[in-house]
């Protein structure tokens, strides 16, 4: 068996994406990566939970706090507020953190290099998402031809985003076929105990569980009307 790279947030997302990789019978090593966001210590110990769900030995938690220092985001520059929610919002939000999944692939990148791992796990959404430009498909195609170039000639490894063309609710179903531990995971971008349920991550997960037609089985501060309370 394969040893897989999965990039894991603690999120719904990544969770699911790591699911699939198991599923598929790969041995998972986990990866997570701080970069100063305003649930860092949430999501870290979100990522030891569900690593210990799966039982995964491989396991890395990493710092690139310096997307803090360089800011930009809401979720990274505490002088930025974080606006409520607005799914429809046009544009790209400020929750953006500029270029992450670049960085986040790096460092996959290389910790799979020394593991000979064979694939990169990433739970990315394009149709679904807030509208990141690092979550589209032509980003991690052109990712990818970069580890082609980038790497050893004997290097052999892939960038697999099995969640890219789902819908939230789509990405709840397949978490729960696979029997994800999805009361594990911790999606809020400033709540640590209780989610907020007024971010986007909180509103895009809420409306994914309610058209999926299940409770969210994690706590919310509110919810939203269609939440699925």
């Amino acid at each position: 068996m394969s040893i897989a790279v999965c990039l894991v947030s603690g999120g719904l997302d990544s969770c699911v994406s790591a699911a699939v990789a198991v599923s598929r019978g790969k041995v998972p090593a986990f990866l997570h990566v701080g970069y100063g966001q305003l649930t860092q210590e949430r999501e870290e110990q979100a990522f030891e939970a569900i690593a210990d769900f799966y039982e995964v030995q491989r396991r890395l938690c990493v710092s690139a706090t310096y997307l803090e220092q360089i800011g930009g985001s809401a979720l990274t520059d505490r002088a930025i507020p974080l606006p409520e929610g607005e799914l429809d919002r046009p544009g790209i939000p400020l929750s953006y953190v500029p270029f992450r999944n670049a960085n986040l692939l790096a460092i996959a990148t290389s910790w799979a290099e020394v593991l000979e791992a064979r694939q990169i796990y990433i739970g990315a959404v394009e149709e679904d998402s807030s509208g990141y430009p690092d979550c589209r498909g032509p980003f991690f195609e052109a990712f990818s031809e970069m580890i082609r170039e980038g790497t050893k000639p004997e290097t052999e490894l892939s960038i697999e985003t099995p969640l890219l063309d789902l819908r939230k609710k789509d990405i709840v179903l397949k978490g729960i076929e696979l029997g994800a531990p999805l009361h594990l995971t911790w999606s809020c971008y400033q709540g640590t105990q209780v989610a907020c349920g007024r971010c986007d991550s909180c509103r895009l997960r809420l409306r994914g569980f309610a058209e999926a037609g299940v409770i969210d089985p994690i706590p919310y501060e509110t919810r939203p009307e269609g939440g699925c309370d």
